[in-house]
Parts: C-alpha cells; sequence; structure tokens
C-alpha cells in the first residue's frame, strides 16, 4: 500500500463512534434481521472468487454442516468456472459478475474470497442485498474501509464472519482457557512468526497456459486499482502487489493478531513500528518477503501492558517453527492451530544472594550484617521457587478449525444472530494494525493507532 494512496480516517459519526466503543466480546445487537431461516431449511450459499482460498472455503463449508447447500460461484477466470462444474456438479450456476448472485433472492449467504482489494465492496453490496456474509481476512485493503463496512453490517442486521479460521481451533480454545485462568501471570509479551521457505508459500502461484484478455475479466479485476495492461501475473499472483493485495501482513500476521486478540480479548495496539526488506523475491513484486513489527498494547481493565512481535521471513533456510508464544510474569503459552504446551515457574519472593552479585565485593563486616538482615526478611520457605509446571495440550485428530469456523458462521445464519467468533468489529480490530504494519513498513514511520475508536491518530 503505497503512501500516497493512503488516506486517515475522516471523522466517524455519533453512530459509528457508539459502535466503534463497543467490546468485541459484546457483539452489536441494536438491529435484528426479522428473517430466520427455518431449522428445517439448507443455507444456500454462493462463493465469490474461485481460487485457492475459494476452493479452500467452499469445501470447509460444506463439511461444516449437513444443512448447507452449494448453489453459485463467481469467478472472472473462465477456467475457474469451468473447474467448479467439474468439481460440484453441471448444475451450480457460475458467472463472472458476481451482481447475478446477490441479485438471486434463493442465495442465502455468500462468501467473500476475492483479492484484498474487491473485500470492502462486495461485502457491503452483498450486505445492501440482504445476504449473509463470510469474509475472508483481512476485512479490508485500507484502513479507511473499515467503519464503512461495519456501518453496513449493522444496517443490515445480517450475519456476518471474518475468516481468520485458527480460532476455531481446539487448541487456540484451550490457549484462551488458560490465559484467562491466570496461569501465565500478567502478560507482558508476545512473539509471532510464520516462515517459508518455497516459491509456492512466497505466492508465486502456477499461472494457466490460457490467461489472456479473452479468458480473464481483466478491467473489472482492476476495480478502483490503476489501470494498466493485462497481465497475468498480477491476475494470479496478487498477494505480490500493493495495488491489489496487502502483503505479509495482511495474509499472515492477520492470522497472528488474530489469535492473540481472541486469546487475550485484546482490542488492538496503540503504536505500530515495522522494518523489513525485499530480500530474496526479487520477481517484480512491491511488497517485502522479510518483515518484522513491534506492536505496543495499552493496559486495559482485562490484561496489563505488552508488547507483540510479529515475524515473516519468506528465505527461511534454517529451522522453521511457526508458532506463537504469550509470556507473562509466571509461565508462557506457547501453541499452534494443532498443539499447545503452558510452562508454568513463578519466581521465589527472597531474591537471592551469592554467586555472581554485588554481595561478594562487601567488606566481611558488611556481609556478615547483610545476611543477618536478609535470613530475617526472607524465612527459608520464601527462597525456593515452585516447581516447573509443564502442560501438554494436543487437538483432537478430528478437530477441523475451518469447518469449525464456518460452523459457527452458519449457526448464526440460522438462529438470524450477530454473534459470530469474528464478527466485522472483532475482523476490523484484527486487519487494522496489519494495515498499521505496512503503513509504517513504507512510510518508514511510527503509526498510532486508537484501537478502542478504531481510528488513526496524529502525533
Amino acid at each position: 500500500m503505497k503512501p500516497d494512496r493512503r488516506s486517515f480516517l475522516k471523522n466517524v459519526t455519533a453512530a459509528s463512534a457508539l459502535l466503534a466503543t463497543e467490546s468485541i466480546a459484546k457483539p452489536f445487537h441494536i438491529i435484528k434481521d426479522l428473517k430466520k431461516i427455518s431449522p428445517n431449511d439448507k443455507i444456500r450459499f454462493a462463493t465469490i472468487g474461485m481460487g485457492i482460498q475459494g476452493h479452500s472455503d467452499t469445501k470447509a463449508a460444506l463439511r461444516s454442516s449437513q444443512d448447507v447447500e452449494f448453489v453459485a460461484a463467481a469467478d472472472l477466470y473462465d477456467g475457474r468456472l469451468t473447474r467448479v462444474k467439474e468439481l460440484y456438479g453441471k448444475d451450480i450456476f457460475t458467472t463472472r459478475d458476481y451482481r447475478q448472485i446477490l441479485e438471486r433472492k434463493d442465495i442465502d449467504a455468500v462468501l467473500v474470497v476475492t483479492p484484498d482489494h474487491w473485500h470492502d465492496h462486495i461485502t457491503k453490496a452483498a450486505l445492501q442485498a440482504g445476504k449473509n456474509v463470510y469474509c475472508e481476512k483481512p476485512m479490508v485493503h485500507h484502513i479507511n474501509e473499515g467503519l464503512s463496512v461495519i456501518d453496513a453490517w449493522k444496517k443490515s442486521g445480517k450475519t456476518m464472519q471474518v475468516g481468520s479460521q485458527r480460532i476455531s481451533s481446539a487448541s487456540f480454545k484451550e490457549a484462551k482457557h488458560l490465559f484467562q485462568a491466570g496461569e501465565i501471570g500478567e502478560i507482558n509479551y508476545v512473539e509471532s512468526n510464520n516462515d517459508r521457505f518455497n516459491a509456492i508459500g512466497a505466492w508465486n502461484y502456477s499461472i494457466p497456459t490460457d490467461a489472456s484478455p479473452s479468458t480473464v475479466d481483466w478491467d473489472t479485476y482492476l476495480g478502483d486499482a490503476p489501470k494498466r495492461a493485462f497481465d497475468a501475473k498480477r491476475f494470479f499472483r496478487w498477494r505480490n502487489y500493493q495495488d491489489y493485495g496487502t502483503g505479509v501482513g495482511g495474509d499472515l500476521f492477520v492470522h497472528l493478531i488474530t489469535g492473540v486478540h481472541f486469546v487475550t480479548n485484546s482490542l488492538g495496539p496503540e503504536r505500530v513500528m515495522s522494518s523489513g526488506e525485499l530480500s530474496y523475491w526479487k520477481d517484480g513484486r512491491d511488497v517485502p518477503d522479510v518483515l518484522v513489527s513491534i506492536l505496543d498494547y495499552p493496559k486495559t481493565d482485562i490484561h496489563a501492558n505488552f508488547q507483540m512481535v510479529l515475524r515473516v521471513n519468506f528465505a527461511n533456510a534454517g529451522a522453521i517453527a511457526n508458532n506463537t508464544r504469550i509470556i507473562g510474569t509466571e509461565g508462557q503459552i506457547e501453541f499452534t492451530e494443532n498443539n499447545l504446551v503452558l510452562t508454568k515457574k513463578k519466581l521465589p519472593k527472597a531474591p537471592g544472594m551469592g554467586g555472581y552479585d554485588s554481595f561478594n565485593t562487601f567488606s566481611e563486616a558488611q556481609q556478615k550484617e547483610f545476611k543477618r538482615q536478609y535470613d530475617a526478611q526472607y524465612p527459608e520457605e520464601t527462597r525456593k521457587a515452585e516447581p516447573v509446571k509443564e502442560v501438554r495440550f494436543e487437538a483432537p485428530k478430528e478437530d477441523d478449525a475451518h469447518a469449525n469456523h464456518f460452523r459457527d458462521f452458519f449457526e448464526n445464519v440460522k438462529k438470524g444472530s450477530v454473534g459470530t467468533v469474528e464478527d466485522p468489529v472483532f475482523g476490523f480490530r484484527a486487519a487494522a494494525p496489519v494495515l498499521a504494519c505496512n503503513e509504517s513498513y513504507f512510510s518508514k514511520k511510527i503509526v498510532h493507532w486508537d484501537p478502542v475508536a478504531m481510528k488513526m491518530k496524529k502525533k
């Protein structure tokens, strides 16, 4: 995201400000959708964007419930529409124009799985058309788009879920339980990373041999991005370019931040700093392949202030252990989507003496007096730490975070509820910090953010 294409948020309306200050633990309930789907009906859904994640989301949605039916798909590449019919049946309705899907009254929900620069446009149009929406992360392409999506959701009364599926895993739920139980004391530091070492992992996806202006609706794809001649790389490898994607922040940091917010109930950071470079994948992309960001989280009523450090390296030829560590004053929780290790240890009350300590530099008389006072202040039982406690958790083999996330979405659709696990307020509070990470990287400045009002602050 180029700095000259960025703009600070305009003043929000009073209604938007009211919504912005709602806790993520209290979903918005002022407007209710009067139409609930009958328990005997199937939820008919369509997928808009049948790329890699579009297929993955469609399959996960179908795994999540027997009460859903995949009926339509939209994509701007003809080959993908052909593939939809090959995989899901010739009766699936396919179109290049997503608006044809929104016009259909028999479709209850849409999955928005497009490049990032189309997320807000299609999401708002779908909500206005009365559809329930599942939008892939990050919820928006630019920070100044977030509140308008939240407003559209508020006005629609429809169910909306943002798709960062890991938080619906058994491991993340266990991490949340342990953190809320105070098992690691007061939080003070988080580190999380997501490294890769392969071309496809670095977004150099395969390009079909028939890619051309006749098989791809290039003009529609560009949308509000700068106009340019057809370029198959920019269509099929869109994550490599700021015009359509959000780089490693929007692809990977958003998962890491979403997970930490889910576990800690945090609303977000107040200061963001980034540093990185384009180190290895110098193939015409204009986003970094190495990025480190530091996010400062303020103290709230539910957690202490803490620092979070995020890292991505797309050319990591060393050991790769993609995990998150939440560290506190009495231990740490280290977890991935599939497993978790809690290590709990507390310092003894007594500070100790001797060893590599200034005590040994005191005069003999002062050492005796110091020891006499130390023994009086710290009885023997205060000098030993509790034994280190380690708890390991393995997610059940049948645990399916992706399907779980969709199950939560569809169950809320059926109830006519807006209370999903990752609603638009939660989704924007996860997206905005990663967009701020990009802003800091490209502008080479510290970004200040208001996590309650969900808007940029000028310093």
